[in-house]
Formats: C-alpha cells, structure tokens, sequence
C-alpha cells in the first residue's frame, strides 16, 4: 500500500509494556485478516521493562509516531519539468503551454533556484524598456537566435551578449555612426553601408531581417572581428519585438523571499501560508534544497488522512498529536471512557478487564487465527505488566487464564519471566527525577483541572527509596514546566502490594488525604492494598476533584 494508505496501530504517550506489545500484537492479527498493512507504532520513548520484554522476544522496536497531523509526504505532487536559469523566457513560456502550467521551477543540478511564473514573463513584457536588457541580463547568441527564429551564419552560439545596446539602424549612415558604439547589438536589413557601419563600429551582433542578402565581404569582416551575424525572415519592428523573448528567466524569476515547502510540513500550516501569496503552485523542497515537485490549494484538498487504530487509551491527552485530524478506524481498550472524538464511526471495543493484550488474545480467538509464540509472549508479558503479575485488583480471572495459556504458547515461565520484568523496570539509574516521572505517566483532565499520575513498581523498598529521593526534589519544577495543576507519583511496592503517594500543586495533598480517609499530619502518603493507578487512584482522584 501507498504510505498514506498504511495504517497504524499505536498505544498512549509514555507508552507502558501493554500499550507497545498490544500495538504489536494487533498490527500482526490485522494484516493477517485483511492482507492490508498495518504497522506498530510507538508514541513515546520505551520504558525498562518495555525494552527488556522486546529484547528477551527479538522483537524490533516500533517508530516513533509523534504526530497524525496531515503532511505534505501524503500529499500528491505535481510533477514538473524543469529548466535553468539560462534559459529564455520564451523558452519557458512555450514549456509553460506545452505542460499547461503556470509555474516552471528553474534549478541547477536539481536544486531549487528560483520558480518563474506566467505572471513573470508577462511582467517582463511591460517592463523592458531599457535597451541594455539583454546585456545586463548576459543573454546567450542562440537564445537571441531562437527568439527571432533565426540562424547563426558566423559567430560563437555559445557566446554571451553582455555588453552594449540593442539598436535599430534604419538611419543613414552619418547618424549611426552618432549613436552606435562598439559591443552593440544591431538589428539591421538589406543596406551593404549600414551593414559596413556596424562592422567598422565593433558591434557584438547583427540581427539581419527579412532573409536579406549578406555580402561574403561583409561576412569574412564579422568573422574575424567574432561578430555573431543573425539571419531571420522576421522584419525589423518583429525581430525588435521577440527580441526580448530571448532575456533568461533567471533575470525575472522569483528567487528571493521564494515560498517553499517540505515534505514533513503539516497541510494545515501550508494552507495557512498559501492563502497569503499570490501563487498557484509552490516548489516542494527536500532537506538539500533538491526540487521534488509542486503543491497547490487544490492538491491539498485531497490529502489522504492517516489512518490509525488506537490501544489501550481512549483519551485525547494520552493520544498521539493530531489525533483530532486522523482518521481513527478502531479503538481497542480497558479504561474508563473519555475524550477522543471521531470524525465518523468507529469499532470500539471497551472491556472491563486488567489489560488490553487481553481483548487482543479474544479477537485472535474470535477470527480463527493461532497466536504464534513471540506475540504469544508479548501478549502474556503485556498482562503481567498491567496486572502486577495478577496482585492487581484490576486482574480479572480472564485477564490470569489468558496469561497461563499464552505463556504456555510462548514457552516461559510466568514467576520468572515476571521478576526479570520487574527488575528491569525498576532499574532506573542514569535517569533524571523528570525521565522517572515521565516513564509510566497518564494525564487526565477533569473539569478545568489538569493533572497527571506517574508509578514505579518494583519488589524492593530500598530501589523505592532511592527513587523518592530522586524525584521528590524535582517534582514541582517538572509540574510547572509540563503546565499541570498537580503531578502524582505511585511507589508502588509490589511484594507488599501497596503504594507510598507523593505528589505537588495546589491542594494535591489535601485531595489524597480527602479520598483515601487519611492522618492530617501523616508523614507519607501510604496507600495500603492500593497498586492500580486505573482502578483504584484515578477513580478516586477524579471524584474528589469533582466535589
């Protein structure tokens, strides 16, 4: 499939162990039931535990996936033919009605120069009225050629016209001897003394119209003087007309200021900036300036959105960036319903159960598909994860009986495969107080209140310690720098199932001790029995922020 066409499954921001293995899992059972693609996709940095689950599988790391908004990749570009700058603009505007365009890019070995419109050439038409033009501009002889539809007859083609006037001598001899002067560019006809003037005056170039005759005198003169002689059957009020055709669009394309874009813009931006410029097409540019193609208002109109499956969330401010503008074809959960809003209707599957990978292994059940031994042991590490190994008051007897049979499929032991996890989870050092805070964190809004509940678990009080000590410091910095009303913190000790709460912002304190019936004066926030962040804190946390 086209990459706009691909979709992708992916869990919430900071993802936990069930949010990446769930993803995995479900892209797998997805593409094998439709034959389409769907890839995994991760909204955050790993965890541990995360990393060592996918290592001890071989399992790749999904990419990152930090944003659904539209971008100009999933766009269709127009494809155009591109000129050099040293090309004249008749030239261009003949490739113009050729290609039915308005716009030609102009490059140099591919990269993006200048765009020139027909707006341009146009413009050049009203505004050349200086008759150094053509030198200024260092026109090429065989542009000035091929705009009078002329020949050569003696004379270097390559040559550049770059000093001197354009002139008309259609007077006697006396008076062009007053304003003609050497380097100029003569337009000339049949007269053997204009024709000898403009030799003995050192003109560059003779134009000589009508298809009238040149002496061979004259020409063996303008040879060894390298003047470029022209022959066109145009008259001279023609020749002098087309003879500005010639100039190359680099004198009049638009170079400076030039409206480009790239292909990880987002459409929305680019639409904003078209709606401010004058122009229909706009030159789309890769990292090294290199021209790819062009983009216009009507072009973006038939973007394809990303299409994406959801796990393991249902609410906007766990979910990837642009959620909003995505196309959200399912969402497969176990949370509370929330906030994410869709543009048309979905599959939603919700279940009351202790993890995702749990629905996950039904819906393979439920198509017939056998779960092979590495998603196998995805699935089963994704239970163990969310449910602490079945301490969790979230663990349902499905959620203990789905883990059991996929860990038989798999191979592993549960108890083992569960401590290294563990371990691996709480090894936190080299990490900031922010990355600890940050590794397992869910924000949640309720009312006008932003807050977010982060958690460790680990199976020894001491590691919990030190982790106190690390993040305590921090927390109210990192609450401010976030903009979040409060921050919680689980420590959760998952030998004593239980969990000390610390936490900051205003009134944090008092609202934990209101839900949990706790000492005013108590010196830690211990939470006996309480491990689930989803069922047993944030429930209590929203109803005491509603009061």
């Amino acid at each position: 499939m086209a990459e706009n066409k691909k979709v992708y499954v992916v869990g919430h921001k900071n993802p936990d162990t069930d949010s990446i293995c769930t993803a995995i899992a479900y892209a797998n059972l997805k593409t094998k039931i439709t034959g389409e693609t769907y890839e995994p996709r991760r909204a955050g940095q790993l965890n541990e535990e995360t990393q060592y689950v996918l290592e001890h599988f071989g399992v790749k790391v999904p990419l990152l996936l930090s944003n659904l908004r539209e971008q100009i990749k999933n766009v269709e570009l127009k494809e155009s033919q591109e000129i050099q700058g040293s090309l004249s603009i008749r030239t261009a505007w003949e490739k113009m009605s050729e290609m039915n365009t308005h716009t030609i890019p102009i490059t140099r070995n591919g990269v993006l120069e200048g765009v020139i419109t027909k707006g341009d050439i146009a413009k050049s038409y009203m505004e050349v009225y200086d008759n150094t033009m053509l030198a200024k501009a260092r026109t090429q002889y065989r542009n000035i050629a091929a705009a009078v539809e002329g020949e050569i007859v003696t004379g270097n083609e390559h040559g550049y016209f770059y000093k001197g006037k354009v002139t008309v001598a259609a007077s006697s001899k006396e008076l062009m001897t007053s304003f003609i002067e050497k380097d100029d560019l003569v337009i000339i006809g049949d007269r053997i003394d204009a024709q000898q003037c403009a030799v003995d005056l050192d003109a560059s170039c003779m134009v000589v119209c009508q298809n009238d005759p040149i002496s061979e005198d004259i020409l063996r003169q303008a040879e060894a003087k390298e003047i470029v002689v022209i022959w066109t059957q145009h008259d001279t009020f023609t020749a002098a007309q087309h003879i500005s055709q010639s100039i190359p669009v680099r004198s009049f394309m638009t170079k400076d200021h030039l409206v480009t874009f790239r292909k990880n813009d987002y459409v929305d931006d680019v639409k904003e900036v078209m709606a401010r410029k004058r122009f229909r097409d706009f030159p789309v540019v890769d990292e090294d300036g290199k021209f790819l193609g062009l983009v216009s208002r009507r072009r973006l109109l038939n973007v394809s959105k990303k299409q994406v499956i959801l796990v393991d969330h249902n609410e906007k401010n766990q979910a990837v960036d642009g959620v909003e503008e995505a196309d959200v074809q399912e969402i497969i959960d176990h949370h509370r319903l929330s906030s994410i809003e869709t543009i048309g209707p979905v599959f939603f599957r919700n279940q009351p159960v202790g993890c995702t990978a749990t629905i996950v292994t039904q819906m393979y059940e439920e198509n017939g598909v056998e779960v092979d031994p590495v998603n196998a042991g995805l699935l089963c590490s994704a239970i163990i994860s969310d449910t602490l190994m079945f301490r969790s008051p979230t663990c349902t007897p499905l959620d203990e009986s789905t883990a059991k049979k996929l860990a038989e499929i798999a191979g592993i032991n549960i108890e083992k495969l569960a401590q290294a996890m563990f371990k691996a989870g709480s090894n936190l050092k080299g990490k900031t107080a922010e990355e600890i805070l940050f590794l397992d964190f869910k924000q949640f809004t309720v009312n006008d209140t932003v807050f977010g509940v982060g958690q460790v678990n680990s199976m020894s009080e001491e590691e919990l310690e030190e982790i106190k000590a690390t993040v305590l410091p921090e927390m109210e910095k990192t609450r401010q720098n976030h903009s979040l009303d409060m921050i919680f913190f689980m420590l959760t000790n998952i030998i004593t199932e239980s969990s000390e709460l610390i936490c900051c912002g205003n009134e944090s304190r008092e609202k934990i001790i209101g839900a949990y019936d706790l000492e005013d004066n108590a010196q830690k926030l211990m939470l006996k029995g309480v491990v689930s962040r989803k069922k047993q804190l944030v429930p209590a946390l929203v109803s005491a922020l509603q009061q």
